[in-house]
């Protein structure tokens, strides 16, 4: 079935051939959306890209390490040639390193720095000029419920977090008066390759869950579906704000 809240936007989503990416993309697709899908792992990518436009989605995809100015700009130039425009940009592309304070070695630390951090700010930063130019954008970037609280663990991925919390602020702020909106969206545990093992070594007993109201982990497709709200014209007046999907683990 296919709706019509994203018809005719484009959209470029970054680690689109993660669970949450993938889900978001083709959500997308039935919405209408045009797609730029970009990711590392190319075989994936040419997959999930051949899946989605055999359902009749215009979409293209490219080869993309976040943290590399030079494969922004040559991706902004296909999203460019192909539609012209750009209405929607998903910073989704991420890493997770779960040592804490003593026990994460430099290039770990600077490896999710640049991928979690640094290749947001490199994307808001390459897109700008096309969002800007449509004048109705919408920025989504991803950070984590470890983007709000402490864990006592994950140093690395939880500094990278709270920055993209941050620096979602301030360029929803820098950009209000351009027809851009930005946002972060903190997803909880949710059952993804990224942490797939550790979900399937500790169940139900994994102490995220427990500490999690609902006593679940969340699935990819609800966290696509609070993509769609915000990508989309329903969020039109919310800018600078953070969407929190995780079962209420940081509501005690």
């Amino acid at each position: 079935m296919t709706g019509h809240r994203l018809d005719g936007k484009v959209a470029l989503i970054t680690g689109a051939t993660g669970g949450i990416g993938a889900a978001t993309a083709q959500l997308f697709a039935r919405e209408g959306a045009r797609l730029v899908l970009t990711d590392l792992h190319q075989e994936r990518l040419t997959a999930l890209t051949e899946e989605i436009g055999e359902t009749g989605a215009d979409v293209v995809s490219a080869c993309l390490d976040v943290s590399s100015a030079r494969q922004w700009d040559g991706v902004i130039t296909t999203v460019r040639e192909r539609f012209g425009t750009l209405d929607i940009l998903v910073n989704l592309a991420g890493i997770l390193d779960w040592p804490g304070i003593e026990d994460t070695q430099e290039d770990a630390w600077n490896r999710v720095i640049d991928v979690n951090q640094k290749g947001t700010w490199l994307g808001m930063k390459a897109a700008m000029p096309l969002l800007r130019a449509g004048g109705n954008a919408s920025v989504i970037n991803t950070s984590s419920v470890l983007g709000l609280v402490g864990s006592g663990a994950a140093a690395a991925y939880q500094a990278s977090k709270g920055a993209v919390r941050l620096l979602s602020k301030t360029a929803a702020v820098e950009y209000a008066r351009e027809g851009i909106r930005v946002n972060s969206l903190h997803p909880g545990v949710i059952a993804t390759p990224m942490i797939q093992d550790l979900l399937d070594e500790q169940g139900d007993q994994q102490p995220d869950i427990v500490r999690t109201p609902m006593r679940r982990a969340g699935r990819a497709d609800e966290i696509a579906a609070a993509m769609l709200f915000l990508a989309g014209d329903e969020s039109s007046f919310i800018t600078g704000t953070e969407l929190v999907v995780d079962g209420g683990l940081t509501a005690h």
